[in-house]
């Protein structure tokens, strides 16, 4: 319920101990003192407080676990918050906007001391009507708390109003009295109904998600009639008065700040904030809307005393005419605080004052009125402390017998003059600034300032000044703006440096390209300007522009000499220069007669004694090359063969990596240590003895037909597999030479990487990376390890050996046929990833061809397709038949394999066929898979298996199919035809194939790259 004590004006005191002469002297007061009465126990039964939500009363006490307070018009809300972004768990207690999506404090109780995340927070008042926030510990400690110095209150409440603003009242003798209110104690925000009035601060919070009290403060100023935010007590930005002006604030900032019973929508909705970042920012409703001070000329005094602040310039800092910086070093540092000093410290009734127009500036020290602007700049002479001063003309008024009444203003600045920035149109002011005549005084030698600007010479605004060659620069007197002519245009000249001999321009002219003015920039060749920075990819706006040094200065007479000592006026080509006198001669860069022997530049004499000293020289360096060059000449020539032979081996390592030449070096008879096209280091077999041990039985990982696998563990740690192939096996040298060429050239993270080889007499051996998870068949078909592999995993599995696959056939610099691809050739690194292993069998496909015809059928039965086993036909459809029958292994947990030890038993795809047409086919799962599996990426799976399985070759997806199938969620995966069946295998096929055609084994090779059960 919304209390309004406003209402109950009490002009007459009557003691209610009387109620008859109350009765007879004013009924309309006893009605007025009944109803008070009744309204003041109204709020005290707690009927009242069972539905009002916006009010606590004496001991009332709302917890971080419990409700809040809400405004009777639903618009606020008071309670316990942790800010957003923060896991701390810490809380304060504030305001925010009840209805807003996004919670908005506006105020905050104990900003500078949370509740901690092990505490339950408490919030109300005490006995004595003390506002509190603490903890529910006992202990007394509090967070925050408002003591009422003054009787303890007996009927005193605290409300929540629509405004926003929390209210401590006392309701004792007829009386209600706020004894504290938040919007007098506010935080960082300005809501409609406070006053801005000198005392009240907005000081920011310390951060997005810290409410903490910040470094910057907004306050008014009342005595400068001005607003001002300071930064750690320095003030960093202050608002309009008559001379010290800043970005205009709107109109309704004025409004929200100057408290009034207003009942416009706009400014009820608004609020004011100051912000963490230092930018006073006006809100209305929850978009930012109008206004935060602009660029870094906003910042108050942002380049120090006598410093001048240009948002247009490269450099927005400059010092002016006569001054210099206060400290270099702080300046090339880009601190610009400490200001700029007077190069003659000293005043004199003879300076003379700098023309800056459209100022802005601080206010001025005193204010005098004058007649005219003569009578201020004398005013300004006669005193020895005045440093600059301004006038504004109001006009003249004539007095009664015929006198001027002095109505002029004349602003005048006896202390530093601070917050200088050009180019403040619309508000800025023309200002004169005191300096030493010597600094400033128009000569031969510079033209005098313009505006903030100094023109060097030989730079010149005039024919009367500078070097008339360099007269290619306009003076803009009202303005204060230095302007370039060139050819294409006119450009404002943003800053001038003479050590450089350079100066930076931009365009004037809108209609240039002011995105990058070097593409209509045109100077003239025949002046001695020329584009110093000429990197045309730059974006700038600013153009760099240097000047040669001038030569000796234009002379009509010795007086025009009289500021370069040392020189004469004397005729010379068409006209007069001062020619510099014996013994000296003119030096450009320091503009000036220097002695021959101190300016550095050789004398006439040294130059001829230097020509005679390097031309004997470089004869000798002539024919001592034409020697040197004759025994090269003949050394080259006994070298002519070997080095024809040397290009012959060049050419042929432009084909190293040609199917041709990888076929040959498979094909050959032998290979060799210095055979070319092997792409992995030789290991010396002493290296190999050592690391491991000598081949014990120790270190021996597995047993294949090619030969034994040893694990080796060379200098620093690094653990490999060592494959020795067996001497008696003829098709072990095949695979050796095969992985050798072959895998070398292969890189691919779902691919066994080949770390070296070695060859001594009779042993050839391979290194491979060491694997320590074993093959995948010692997992899957283990009761106790299969536990291991859970959905994810084995989903992971299938999935980077689709990619290893995908890689050999489509996306390797050589296009191959793995042949010979089962769960004991996939190995498992650290992290479960697939390694496809064993290209022993492997095959190059050349050009177009995608398979090819074998008399001698090679692999492992149970995983070669029929086409393969029956006629040798073998293709890439061949490798998608055995990952077909790998990926109803690692599902199913069954080995293919085990279903030949009987006529009537089924094969595993026999098996996978009838479950997938019986519409049964989660029964094939794996029983450890049960919990974890994900029914429809297991249905996929089988599908696609199934899809690999079939019959017809031409029906089998490719690998580049199988991966889209597997990774997208959308992709359409079609129904698979009949299977095809392979018959047990005859005893007779088995002596022509290769040792790893056998049933698999734990023993073989290809599954004991990594550790052994």
């Amino acid at each position: 319920m919304r209390s309004n004590f406003s209402m109950f004006k009490i002009t007459t005191r009557i003691p209610v101990s009387n109620p008859s002469y109350f009765l007879r002297k004013n009924v309309k007061q006893l009605l007025s003192y009944i109803f008070f009465f009744s309204y003041v126990y109204f709020l005290c039964s707690p009927a009242a407080y069972s539905e009002a939500r916006d009010i606590l009363k004496l001991g009332e006490k709302i917890t971080d676990n419990g409700p809040t307070l809400i405004s009777a018009g639903g618009k606020f809300e008071l309670g316990f918050f942790t800010p957003m972004g923060k896991s701390s768990g810490i809380r304060f207690v504030g305001i925010w906007y009840h209805s807003w999506p996004n919670q908005t404090v506006v105020w905050v109780a104990n900003r500078d001391n949370p509740i901690p995340k092990d505490s339950t927070g408490v919030f109300g008042t005490d006995e004595d009507g003390n506002l509190r926030v603490s903890d529910t510990t006992g202990t007394g400690n509090d967070y925050w708390s408002i003591i009422i110095r003054r009787t303890p209150i007996k009927n005193g409440y605290v409300k929540l109003m629509d405004s926003g603003n929390l209210v401590l009242t006392d309701v004792s003798n007829s009386r209600v009295v706020n004894l504290w209110e938040s919007f007098k104690d506010p935080a960082d925000t300005f809501l409609p109904g406070m006053k801005m009035v000198e005392g009240l601060e907005l000081a920011s919070w310390k951060g997005r998600d810290n409410p903490g009290t910040g470094v910057f403060k907004f306050k008014l100023q009342a005595e400068r009639d001005r607003y001002v935010v300071s930064k750690n007590s320095d003030e960093y930005w202050v608002s309009k008065s008559e001379f010290l002006s800043s970005d205009e604030m709107p109109d309704a900032i004025d409004k929200l700040l100057s408290y009034s019973n207003n009942s416009d929508p706009l400014i009820q909705e608004s609020r004011l904030v100051m912000d963490y970042s230092g930018q006073l920012q006006y809100w209305y409703s929850q978009f930012l809307m109008l206004w935060e001070p602009e660029n870094n000329c906003s910042i108050y005094d942002a380049c120090g005393k006598f410093g001048s602040c240009n948002i247009n310039n490269r450099l927005v800092c400059k010092c002016l005419p006569g001054f210099k910086p206060s400290s270099p070093e702080d300046w090339k540092a880009r601190d610009f605080s400490g200001g700029c000093t007077r190069i003659s410290t000293a005043l004199s009734s003879r300076d003379k004052f700098l023309s800056l127009k459209m100022m802005k500036v601080t206010d001025p020290d005193k204010t005098e009125f004058v007649e005219d602007e003569e009578e201020c700049r004398k005013l300004c002479l006669d005193s020895s402390r005045c440093q600059a001063y301004s006038y504004t003309n109001n006009g003249e008024r004539k007095g009664r017998i015929g006198t001027t009444n002095k109505i002029n203003l004349c602003p005048i600045w006896t202390e530093e003059v601070r917050n200088l920035q050009e180019e403040y149109k619309g508000h800025g002011r023309d200002l004169f600034v005191r300096v030493a005549e010597s600094d400033i005084e128009t000569t031969a030698r510079n033209c005098e300032p313009c505006g903030t600007n100094t023109i060097p010479y030989p730079l010149s605004t005039s024919l009367n000044c500078g070097d008339t060659t360099y007269f290619s620069f306009y003076c803009n007197m009202s303005s204060g703006q230095v302007s370039f002519n060139a050819p294409s245009g006119n450009y404002c000249v943003t800053s001038i440096n003479p050590s450089t001999r350079n100066f930076f321009i931009r365009p004037n002219d809108k209609s240039l390209n002011d995105k990058n003015p070097r593409r209509d920039l045109q100077l003239n060749p025949a002046l001695p300007f020329y584009v110093s920075d000429d990197d045309s990819g730059k974006s700038s706006s600013e153009v760099e522009i240097s000047w040669d040094p001038p030569g000796e200065p234009s002379c009509s007479s010795w007086a025009d000499c009289k500021d370069w000592p040392q020189s004469t006026c004397n005729p010379r080509g068409h006209g007069k220069r001062c020619l510099c006198n014996r013994n000296f001669q003119w030096n450009g860069l320091n503009l000036n007669c220097t002695k021959e022997s101190d300016s550095g530049e050789p004398s006439e004499s040294k130059v001829k004694l230097l020509l005679v000293v390097v031309s004997t020289l470089a004869c000798v360096i002539a024919l001592t090359c034409i020697i040197i060059g004759i025994y090269i000449w003949r050394k080259k020539i006994s070298k002519t063969q070997a080095n024809r032979e040397s290009n012959k081996r060049n050419r042929a390592l432009h084909t190293l990596h040609s199917e041709r030449h990888v076929k040959d070096l498979i094909d050959s008879g032998e290979i060799k240590e210095e055979d070319e096209g092997i792409d992995v280091p030789f290991f010396d077999m002493e290296s190999i003895l050592i690391a491991t041990d000598s081949f014990s039985d120790e270190n021996k990982l597995g047993q294949g037909g090619y030969g034994p696998v040893y694990k080796g563990t060379f200098p620093g740690g690094q653990e490999i597999a060592v494959k020795r192939l067996s001497s008696v096996s003829g098709q072990g040298l095949q695979e050796f030479k095969n992985e050798v060429v072959l895998i070398a050239k292969l890189q691919h993270r779902n691919l066994v990487r080949l770390r070296g080889y070695s060859i001594k007499g009779d042993e050839k051996i391979l290194l491979y990376e060491y694997m320590p998870n074993k093959s995948l068949d010692s997992f899957i078909f283990d009761q106790k390890l299969s536990v291991l592999l859970d959905w994810k995993i084995r989903f992971n599995i299938i999935l980077g050996i689709a990619r290893g696959l995908l890689y050999l056939h489509q996306d390797s610099r050589l296009r191959i046929i793995h042949r010979d691809l089962k769960t004991s050739n996939i190995l498992l690194d650290e992290e479960m990833n697939p390694k496809i292993s064993d290209f022993g069998l492997a095959r190059i496909v050349g050009g177009k061809e995608t398979g090819d015809n074998t008399t001698q059928v090679v692999g492992t039965y149970g995983y070669m397709s029929p086409e393969y086993a029956l006629d040798g036909q073998f293709s890439f459809k061949s490798d998608c038949y055995s990952f077909g029958v790998v990926l109803l292994e690692i599902i199913s947990g069954k080995k293919n394999t085990r279903f030949y030890q009987s006529e009537k038993a089924m094969s595993l795809i026999g098996y996978a066929w009838r479950l997938w047409v019986g519409n049964m086919v989660l029964d094939l799962m794996d029983q450890t898979l049960h919990e974890v599996c994900n029914a429809d990426q297991f249905v996929k799976c089988a599908n696609i298996a199934l899809l690999c399985v079939q019959e017809d070759p031409n029906d089998r997806p490719t690998m580049s199919n199988i991966v889209t199938m597997l990774d997208s969620e959308t992709a359409t995966v079609p129904t698979p035809k009949k299977p095809a069946y392979l018959p047990t295998p005859r005893r007779d096929l088995s002596s022509t194939a290769s040792s790893s055609s056998r049933l698999d084994t734990h023993t073989e090779v290809t599954g004991s790259l990594g550790e052994t059960k």
